[in-house]
């Protein structure tokens, strides 16, 4: 039989020598093998777990729960928030009520490129939006994802090196395991109707799609905020305010030359 993972968390109520050690050979007697284990907040250790049965897994639940040392939080198949939570140490942070959007500062850049390279590997259409202020780290983290997820990355508008706003693919662009990463803003200020037309035509395809400024995109597009299956939020640091005044004058004073595909 195939063995399924699991995801245990649990919240340490009595810190004591041996604690860890006395839950390890209980998932040894119950034949269940950690695959990892990793502290993901304070007093809170998360385990992936193998097991061949569910009937395991609820008696180990069952078991866990009549110990006054811990208190198990959660105990479910691992979603991916979970594995990233053991990978790096740390929960990803959502947004309250709207489970789609993901909250991260600079100094996080790791787990966010991790993230983002667990989204592009899954198939089919996937549109991603990331918000963050000028020189945070947005189009580097993406390109950085892009390289994990081994997938090949197109700008189709961007400002990483100088701006640039394509009108046309050509022959190989077209592929469902490319990447295309839209600068929301440049599209709005300075694009044309065969640019428009290039993107409608990307969005048709079951790729994935990056949108910088999701919330520009949508003032001048079809699409709305809604359509977007993850939203990513970007800081410098938690108390950031992501705000598009000094944006709003893009295009105006900057020289960099344009590149009309």
């Amino acid at each position: 039989m195939e063995k399924t993972e699991w995801y245990l968390e649990y919240e340490i109520q009595h810190n004591r020598p041996g604690l860890l050690g006395d839950i390890s050979s209980l998932l040894g007697m119950l034949s269940i093998n950690i695959i990892s284990i990793n502290g993901v907040a304070k007093s809170r250790r998360g385990m992936l777990l193998l097991a061949k049965k569910e009937e395991q897994v609820q008696r180990l639940k069952s078991i866990m729960q009549t110990m006054d040392t811990i208190r198990i939080t959660k105990m479910r198949k691992p979603k991916l928030r979970d594995k990233l939570a053991v990978r790096h140490g740390q929960y990803i942070q959502s947004e309250g009520d709207d489970r789609k959007t993901f909250r991260f500062v600079r100094n996080e850049l790791g787990i966010l490129v991790d993230f983002m390279a667990e989204l592009y590997k899954k198939e089919g259409h996937k549109l991603i939006g990331i918000r963050g202020m000028p020189r945070v780290g947005k189009t580097e983290s993406v390109v950085a994802a892009s390289v994990c997820a081994n997938k090949r990355w197109l700008f189709v508008s961007s400002t990483l090196l100088k701006q640039t706003i394509r009108s046309e693919l050509i022959k190989g662009e077209y592929s469902n395991d490319n990447l295309y990463i839209i600068d929301g803003i440049v599209s709005a200020r300075q694009a044309n109707e065969k640019h428009w037309q290039l993107i409608r035509e990307i969005m048709q395809l079951p790729a994935v799609k990056v949108v910088e400024h999701p919330d520009i995109f949508v003032q001048t597009t079809d699409y709305k905020l809604d359509d977007f299956d993850y939203i990513i939020e970007l800081r410098t640091d938690e108390n950031e305010e992501i705000t598009y005044e000094p944006i709003n004058h893009f295009g105006q004073e900057d020289d960099l030359s344009m590149f009309d595909f």
